[in-house]
C-alpha cells in the first residue's frame, strides 16, 4: 500500500499562507455586507434622496440634520437631505412674520408700543428695548425685527396686524398653507422655543422663496446695520448690529450674491439658518435645520456652490408663439432640450405644460390650446358652387337659342324699315 505523498515543511507553510490570504481577500472584497458598513459609516450623506436621481449631479454631504436647496423661477429642488423632516425652526420664524407684515401693511404705518410688544423684553431673546407707548414705523420695526431679531418689536407688529398675537398666528399658518407648506405649525411670531411649533426644511423654503420675491424684503434681509433715529419716548438713536454673517462682506461667510437671511438659535431648534443667492440670473433659496453653532453657515455656503456650479436655467419655446408663459427648466449642466420630456394637461382654455428631467419636474409653462380651422367659409362657398353647377347642367341650353334668334329677326327687320324711311 502507498503511503501519502509528504510536501517539506517549508512548502506547507508557504501554501498554507497563500490559501489563508486569499480566502481573506476573497472574503473582503467580494462580501456585500462589508461594502455596505463601509458605506454607512458616511453618516453625512444618508438622507439626500436627490442624489438617487439618475444623471442627477451628486450632492456633498453636510452634518446638519436637514437642508434643501430651491431654485427661485421653477420651483424645482436641486438638493435635498431630510427635507421633510419635522424640525423646530428657531428664529427663521420671523421671516413669515416680516412677509405677513410687507403683504398687509404699507412702511409708513405707524406703531405704537403697547403691554404685549413691551413683554418681549423680559421674556429672555433678543429685543431693542422698546418702551409702552413709543412710536415706529413699520419700517423700522421690521428692519429691528430682521438685523436685531427684536422679539418685542415682533410681536408687536403682530398684534398691530392681527389685532392680537393669536390671530396674527392664525394668519402666518393660513399663509404657510397657501404656500403648499404641509409639515408647518407657528404658535408665536418670533420662533421663541415651543414643543408645538415645527417647520421642514422643505416649508421654510417654500417661505423664503416667497419672501424673496417681494421687492421689499431683501432690503431687509441683507442689511448688516440700521439706525432708528430717536422716536417719541427714547433719548436718542439706536444702532442695531446683524448676526447674519453671509452678507458682511468684513465676515469668513460672506458670500457673494447672498440676497439676506436669517439665522436662529434655540436648545431645542440648534443652529438654523434661511438664506438666497443669485449669481447669472439664477437664485437659488437655501434652508439648513438643525446643525452645529457656527457650521450652518459654511455648509449654506457649500451647498449654494453645489447648485450654481452643476445646473443650468435654459429657456424654451422661445419661437413657439402657442407658449403664454413659463417655458424656464433648471437642468444638470450640459444638458439639452432632448433629454426631457413634457406632460400637457387640459385646464379651461389653456393648456399647463410641465417638464420633466429622468422623472423629475423641472419647469412648467401655459399654452394656448391648438386652434382648429374654421371650414364653415369654405364649406358654405363649395355647397354653393356645387349647387350652381347642377342647376346649370340640369338646364337646356335650346330655349336661350330660340330667345336669342327671335331677338336677332326683329332686330333685322328694324334696321331694314329704318332704311326705307331713309331713302323715303
Amino acid at each position: 500500500m502507498r503511503k501519502p505523498k509528504k510536501y517539506p515543511r517549508r512548502k506547507r507553510a508557504v501554501f498554507s499562507l497563500l490559501l489563508s490570504a486569499g480566502l481573506s481577500a476573497s472574503l473582503i472584497l467580494g462580501s456585500p455586507a462589508f461594502a455596505e458598513e463601509a458605506a454607512a459609516t458616511d453618516t453625512t450623506a444618508t438622507g439626500i434622496t436627490t442624489n438617487q436621481i439618475s444623471g442627477w449631479p451628486q450632492g456633498p454631504g453636510i452634518t446638519s440634520e436637514a437642508a434643501v436647496i430651491l431654485e427661485d423661477s421653477t420651483g424645482t429642488t436641486l438638493y435635498a437631505k431630510n427635507m421633510d423632516e419635522v424640525l423646530y425652526p428657531g428664529s427663521t420664524v420671523k421671516i413669515m412674520t416680516c412677509l405677513l407684515a410687507l403683504e398687509n401693511s404699507n412702511l409708513t404705518d405707524e406703531v405704537t408700543m403697547t403691554s404685549t410688544g413691551v413683554s418681549g423684553v423680559t421674556d429672555g431673546g433678543a429685543n431693542i428695548s422698546a418702551q409702552l407707548d413709543e412710536v415706529f414705523t413699520m419700517e423700522q420695526c421690521l428692519y429691528a425685527i430682521m438685523v436685531a431679531s427684536a422679539n418685542d418689536i415682533a410681536l408687536q407688529v403682530a398684534e398691530h396686524i392681527g389685532g392680537s398675537v393669536d390671530n396674527f398666528v392664525a394668519m402666518m399658518n393660513t399663509r404657510a398653507a397657501q404656500l403648499g407648506c404641509t409639515n408647518t405649525v407657528f404658535t408665536n411670531p418670533t420662533g421663541l422655543p415651543d414643543e408645538n411649533q415645527h417647520t421642514t426644511a422643505h416649508d421654510m423654503a417654500l417661505i423664503m422663496k416667497a419672501a424673496t420675491e417681494n421687492p421689499s424684503f431683501s432690503p431687509l434681509a441683507s442689511a448688516n446695520t440700521y439706525t432708528i433715529p430717536a422716536t417719541n419716548v427714547s433719548g436718542g438713536a439706536r444702532s442695531l448690529t446683524s448676526k447674519f454673517t453671509m452678507t458682511n462682506n468684513s465676515s469668513d461667510a460672506y458670500y457673494e450674491g447672498c440676497l439676506g437671511g436669517k439665522e436662529g438659535f434655540t436648545e431645542a431648534s440648534q443652529s438654523t439658518l434661511v438664506c438666497s443667492a443669485q449669481r447669472n440670473g439664477v437664485t437659488l433659496i437655501c434652508v439648513v435645520l438643525k446643525g452645529a453653532s457656527g457650521q450652518t453657515d459654511d455648509e449654506a455656503i457649500t451647498l449654494l456652490d453645489y447648485g450654481f456650479s452643476n445646473f443650468q436655467l435654459l429657456t424654451l419655446g422661445e419661437d413657439d408663439f402657442s407658449m403664454m408663459s413659463g417655458g424656464q427648466v433648471i437642468v444638470p449642466a450640459g444638458t439639452s432640450e432632448d433629454s426631457l420630456t413634457v406632460q400637457d394637461t387640459p385646464s379651461g382654455d389653456q393648456i399647463n405644460r410641465t417638464y420633466f428631467y429622468n422623472g423629475v419636474q423641472v419647469g412648467t409653462a401655459v399654452m394656448e390650446p391648438e386652434q382648429e380651422q374654421d371650414t364653415s367659409v369654405y364649406t358654405n362657398g363649395q355647397a354653393n358652387m356645387e349647387a350652381a353647377k347642377a342647376y346649370s347642367q340640369s338646364t337646356s341650353y335650346v330655349p336661350y337659342a330660340v330667345i336669342g334668334g327671335v331677338a336677332f329677326l326683329i332686330l333685322l327687320l328694324l334696321f331694314i324699315k329704318m332704311i326705307k324711311i331713309i331713302k323715303s
